[in-house]
């Protein structure tokens, strides 16, 4: 039974505009993530500029939590609560996607491939987009899967200086 429709191979290649994070990188964000994650390097503080690094850099993962729901945003994460099925996600690969047509409800995590390119600096803007890159099918023990393949791009500044490039695999089941 093939759950590939044409519709989602028609959706390989897709890829979405820009999209700004909510807001610039902020030393308090960049403060409160570099405590979060223990690194202690001086070039992501106020005060420890170098000829590298004159200004602070944000660490290398920054960038994916530079997007978090906007304090104006009146979206309700529990507002499904009445639908038996809904388990507090949208089942949206992606915000700035459509969505993937398969017919299946389960989702795994197939794992990260991450390439590095920069950091973002103090004061600038976050970008990102997605791409659809490939959607295939595999048998499994307990039946079939579907594995979703997306790119997310993240860069920064009008020129778009690449940050860094996340490849994800989605398992549909």
């Amino acid at each position: 039974m093939d759950l590939i429709t044409d519709a989602a191979r028609a959706l390989i290649g897709l890829r979405s505009d820009w999209v700004p994070a909510t807001h610039p990188v902020e030393a308090s964000e960049l403060r409160r993530f570099v405590h979060a994650t223990m690194d202690s390097s001086p070039r992501h503080r106020p005060g420890q500029a170098n000829e590298r690094h004159p200004l602070p850099v944000a660490p290398l993962g920054f960038p994916v939590h530079a997007y978090r729901r906007a304090a104006a945003d009146a979206w309700d994460p529990i507002e499904g609560h009445g639908d038996p099925e809904f388990d507090g996600e949208t089942r949206l690969m992606r915000p700035h996607l459509p969505r993937m047509p398969i017919r299946l409800s389960g989702v795994l995590n197939g794992g990260y491939d991450y390439e590095f390119y920069s950091h973002a600096v103090l004061g600038e803007t976050i970008f990102s987009r997605s791409t659809y890159v490939d959607v295939r099918q595999k048998a499994g023990r307990s039946g079939p899967m579907v594995i979703v393949t997306i790119d997310d791009d993240f860069a920064t500044g009008a020129e778009r200086r690449p940050l860094f490039r996340c490849t994800t695999n989605l398992i549909l089941r």
